[in-house]
């Protein structure tokens, strides 16, 4: 079950502090389950063959970032969704697509966020979330969308960032932002839909750091969101449009105002730094820490589990390690 965990960096050594399951109106547990049938991925036990029952509380839990009012805001994959939870660890609301029609929960939905959400790649919702200066909060849609399928959004290299205000409860701003080349972020890929945004970081009251992905490189650049860029409300937010923001070969000769973007470190080339980094935080103006994602141990394939059905530990851990960039940021 999700849990948020505070831990200390001590050294060589990660020590956890404490950990707050994440509980339901009632104070169950919210599960990890997938929610929907038809949607979402089939929930199935540790074995990958037993299968599970949906269970419309569960969440995908990514990103996440704390209010002044000691609240957490979480970000999933399954809605996408938004989730505020209290300081006790209780879901308060969860914000969805328009038309996602979740029902079941116990936990209050509200569909405030665009309908044009409904179609994120299976398990390649929110990722990335942060927390502005001034409040407001930024999510990163982990791939481009499925629009107007799925072969397209696997070819795209144009995915979306939303802006939310908690005062409004509302979407104020959407913004394309556009991927590197697959080669470019990851020399030995070739695979556009390998790309992901794992992680937004606020360095500024508009300005952002995004990492960009794939399994075994990444690269932070620096956005800043301008009131321009915004296309919220728009055709791109129409899933009759065609071609879609995601089909497009060169958004910005189409006249999208494409988040322009300064690289600031490939961590491919900084010594150390392991594969999947999912978790990228701000220590002071040119310190970052950096945690990867080791998929709870867990290999893929048939050496996944031993004659006995045990899981195959894969040895790969999750690290923190830090980076000093030479010039800040």
């Amino acid at each position: 079950d999700p849990a948020i965990v505070r831990i200390r960096v001590s050294g060589d050594a990660v020590k956890v502090l404490d950990a707050l399951p994440i509980t339901t109106s009632s104070g169950k547990p919210v599960t990890g389950l997938s929610n929907q049938a038809g949607r979402d991925e089939a929930p199935y036990s540790y074995d990958a063959q037993t299968p599970l029952t949906y269970n419309p509380n569960g969440v995908d839990t990514e990103g996440i970032v704390r209010s002044a009012d000691g609240s957490f805001w979480l970000v999933d994959e399954y809605g996408p969704s938004l989730i505020h939870v209290s300081a006790r660890g209780r879901v308060l609301t969860r914000y969805v697509p328009k038309g996602l029609n979740l029902t079941g929960t116990d936990y209050p939905v509200v569909e405030a966020l665009p309908a044009v959400l409904l179609h994120r790649k299976t398990n390649r919702g929110f990722e990335g979330l942060a927390r502005l200066p001034g409040g407001d909060l930024v999510m990163a849609v982990q791939s481009p969308l499925s629009l107007p399928d799925g072969d397209a959004g696997d070819a795209s290299r144009t995915t979306r960032l939303l802006r939310f205000s908690p005062k409004k409860r509302a979407v104020t701003a959407e913004y394309a932002y556009r991927f590197d080349p697959v080669n470019v972020v990851d020399p030995s890929e070739d695979d556009t839909s390998e790309l992901k945004i794992s992680s937004v970081v606020a360095i500024g009251h508009d300005r952002l750091l995004v990492e960009e992905r794939t399994d075994k490189a990444a690269r932070l650049q620096v956005v800043e969101l301008t009131r321009r860029a915004n296309i919220l409300g728009g055709r791109w937010d129409s899933d009759t449009t065609s071609p879609s923001l995601e089909q497009l070969d060169d958004p910005a000769a189409s006249g999208v105002p494409v988040l322009a973007k300064r690289l600031v470190v490939d961590l491919g080339t900084v010594a150390g730094v392991p594969g999947k980094i999912e978790g990228v935080a701000r220590v002071d103006h040119d310190t970052l820490a950096l945690i990867n994602d080791n998929d709870f141990g867990m290999t893929d394939g048939a050496g996944a589990f031993d004659a006995q059905g045990r899981l195959v530990d894969s040895g790969i851990e999750t690290t923190v390690t830090y980076v000093r960039l030479p010039h800040g940021i």
